[in-house]
């Protein structure tokens, strides 16, 4: 897919940049993440199992993966405009059925829709903020970072509001919560629809550059790993706080780390991004995001778990970052649609399997601690992996 053309220049950058952004806050922080923060009281209210739990999260990542792959083809038919706001609506949508129901058919399908959703927004919402930015060079990737700070505002929003909700209405009441999400969701769509959304937009033509896959096979490796492993550490980990005794006070403050942890991670990467050695920045970051994922091992201490909340979320929101760069300092523009396109398919595969696989594990051991254990792993091999990756050649960058 081919950036938009540029929006025009008497738009606010800043200001459009965080409206589109909070389709991300929505489809991401609150509609993806957000599950973490309900699951355990779902878990029992509804008897599920941890595989059961861990599937509500592979099935939003199977419906993020298809609205990633037909993204370009809905924009194409609808326009940036509808895509953003249709994806962030249905997002909204698919949140007020969570709180509807308690049928795992029902809320499998609204968490489909919610991954779909999501994708929808995030991807148009992103090709035109980095358009956006690109037209202001001096302060581009300041402008980016808005952009993609906009999960972490959902993360620490949901995490100000579910731990303290399920707290005062008790047991069983995690439906609650997704009304609140949902009317919290509500508002932030409204700027959407009140803000002027460039529609002149549209896409350049030739958008099927070759690609060549094998000389970055490991690389697609590890950010499979990547996939795989954190969305099994943001599925079960307040889980693991709740069961290690921590109360609502105690899952807020860690949810909330995570989410704030998203506005300094432009400023704590910037000299790794930049770093044109093949994988070695992404080697970095998923390294210290294993560390992160890894640190609970050590107890359930409030230190511990502040420390891991913080050291995985600083790493976390920069590993997409890490992996944008690397496609910029290796392939030509024609090929970066392609190329992240393929990108985007190794990491859906893995955060569609992470979560029920993880849950396996922990229904079939018994503790949550081994399937924290198998997600740092996952991460640590990620990173090994993207070691493992030089600079493409020249011939291979052109497919051929």
């Amino acid at each position: 897919m081919h950036a938009p053309d540029r929006p025009r220049p008497d738009t606010h950058p800043a200001r459009l940049i965080l409206t589109l952004s909070l389709a991300a806050t929505v489809g991401l922080g609150i509609g993806r993440f957000a599950y973490a923060l309900v699951l355990p009281d779902m878990r029992e209210d509804l008897g599920w199992s941890y595989s059961a739990a861990g599937f509500m999260n592979t099935i939003n990542a199977v419906g993020y993966l298809v609205g990633a792959l037909a993204a370009s083809r809905l924009i194409q038919r609808v326009g940036w405009a509808a895509a953003i706001r249709g994806g962030t609506l249905a997002c909204v949508a698919a949140l007020a059925t969570c709180a509807l129901t308690g049928n795992f058919v029902a809320l499998s399908l609204a968490r489909l829709v919610l991954g779909l959703g999501a994708a929808a927004g995030f991807v148009a919402g992103g090709a035109l903020a980095a358009t956006i930015a690109q037209s202001h060079p001096e302060r581009a990737n300041f402008l980016l970072s808005l952009f993609y700070a906009g999960p972490g505002i959902g993360i620490l929003s949901s995490g100000l509001i579910a731990p303290f909700t399920l707290q005062y209405f008790g047991p069983g009441s995690w439906w609650i919560v997704w009304w609140a999400l949902t009317l919290l969701s509500a508002a932030m769509t409204v700027p959407l629809f009140l803000t002027r959304i460039e529609t002149g937009a549209r896409f350049s033509e030739g958008s099927h550059a070759a690609f060549a896959i094998l000389p970055v096979l490991i690389y697609l490796a590890a950010y499979f790993l990547f996939g795989a492993g954190y969305i099994a550490y943001m599925t079960f980990m307040i889980a693991y706080v709740r069961d290690g005794g921590g109360g609502a006070a105690a899952q807020a403050a860690f949810w909330g780390l995570i989410g704030l942890s998203a506005f300094v991670t432009p400023w704590a990467w910037r000299g790794v991004l930049a770093l044109d050695r093949g994988g070695l920045a992404t080697a970095i970051i998923l390294g210290t995001n294993a560390i992160g994922a890894g640190l609970p091992m050590l107890g359930h201490s409030p230190t511990w778990l502040a420390i891991s909340a913080v050291v995985f979320g600083v790493a976390f929101f920069a590993v997409v970052g890490s992996t944008t760069a690397f496609v910029r300092f290796n392939y030509p523009p024609q090929v970066w649609p392609t190329a992240i396109a393929a990108m985007t398919i190794s990491f859906g595969v893995g955060q569609t399997l992470g979560p029920i696989v993880v849950g396996a594990i922990t229904d079939a051991l018994g503790s949550l601690s081994y399937a924290l254990n198998v997600s740092a792993a996952l991460l640590a091999l990620g990173a090994v992996a993207a070691l493992c990756q030089r600079k493409v050649g020249p011939k291979a960058a052109n497919g051929e």
